[in-house]
C-alpha cells in the first residue's frame, strides 16, 4: 500500500489514491461525519452551473463532485491524475468525459472553461501556485474559480479538538472502511500543513485571480474560496 509524503511527489499521490479509489466516497462520508455531502452542495451553489457552460472539475476522482454540474445542464470535464480513480468513475458514469491530467500541466487550451473548480485536491498537488496559474490559464475571461478545501477552524478551543481528531481518531476510523488507512495519515498531515483562509486567498491573488473571497463552512474546518478571471 502507498502512503504519500508531504513533498507530494505526483507518482506517490496518484498511487495512493489508486489504492483507495473503490471506497473513497464512502470513506469521505464516514470520516467527515456526513458533512462531505453538505460541502458538495455548497460548491454546487458557488459554481452555479448553467446549461451549455463548460466546467472543469479538477481532482474530480470518481466524479461524485461533478454530478451537480451535469444535472444543471453544463458540459463537465472530470479531470484527475489518479488512473484508479478515473477507472472507478468511468464504471459509474460511463457517459462522462473523464480526462487524466496533472494540475500543474493541464491538457486543455487557454480560455476553455466558463468555471473551474477543485474540491479537497489542491493541497495534494505538488506546486500549489503553478496549479492556481494553470486554472487561471484555462478559464475564460469573466469566468470563475471555486476551491473547496480543508482550512483552519476559527474557534480556538474547537481547533484543538479538531487537530486531535485528525491525528488520532481519523486513521482508526478510516481503517474500518478503507483498504489503505495510512493514506489518511497523509491526508491528516497535509491538512495540518495547509495555509489558512487568508493565506490561500493571497496565493489566489498572486496567481492573477481578482475579486477573491472566501466563506467558512463547518466553523472553518472547510473554506470555500472564489475568484474571477478579468
Amino acid at each position: 500500500m502507498t502512503r504519500a509524503s508531504l513533498d507530494k511527489q505526483p507518482h506517490e499521490v496518484a498511487s495512493m489514491f489508486d489504492d483507495v479509489a473503490a471506497n473513497y466516497d464512502l470513506t469521505n462520508d464516514v470520516i467527515s461525519l456526513g458533512q462531505a455531502r453538505l460541502w458538495r452542495r455548497e460548491v454546487a451553489k458557488a459554481v452555479d452551473a448553467r446549461p451549455a457552460q463548460k466546467i472543469l472539475d479538477l481532482a474530480a476522482g470518481t466524479a461524485t463532485s461533478s454530478q451537480p454540474f451535469a444535472r444543471a445542464g453544463a458540459y463537465v470535464v472530470p479531470c484527475d491524475f489518479s488512473i484508479g480513480m478515473l477507472r472507478v468513475g468511468k464504471e459509474r458514469h460511463p457517459w462522462m468525459p473523464f480526462t487524466a491530467g496533472d494540475g500543474t500541466k493541464l491538457p486543455f487550451k487557454d480560455e476553455t472553461f466558463d468555471a473551474v473548480t477543485i474540491s479537497f485536491g489542491l493541497r495534494n498537488i505538488q506546486d500549489t501556485d503553478e496549479a492556481l496559474r494553470e486554472l487561471y490559464r484555462v478559464t475564460k475571461p469573466g469566468g470563475k474559480v471555486v476551491i473547496c478545501e480543508f482550512s483552519q477552524p476559527t474557534w480556538e478551543p474547537f481547533r484543538r479538538v479538531y487537530t486531535e481528531y485528525l491525528m488520532r481518531a481519523l486513521p482508526p476510523v478510516a481503517r474500518t472502511v478503507c483498504s489503505n488507512p495510512d493514506a489518511y495519515v497523509y491526508l491528516a498531515e497535509s491538512i495540518r500543513a495547509w495555509p489558512d483562509q487568508a493565506g490561500l486567498a493571497a496565493r489566489l491573488r498572486q496567481a492573477g485571480w481578482s475579486k477573491v473571497a472566501w466563506r467558512n463552512l463547518t466553523g472553518g474546518v472547510v473554506a470555500l474560496h472564489r475568484g474571477v478571471r478579468d
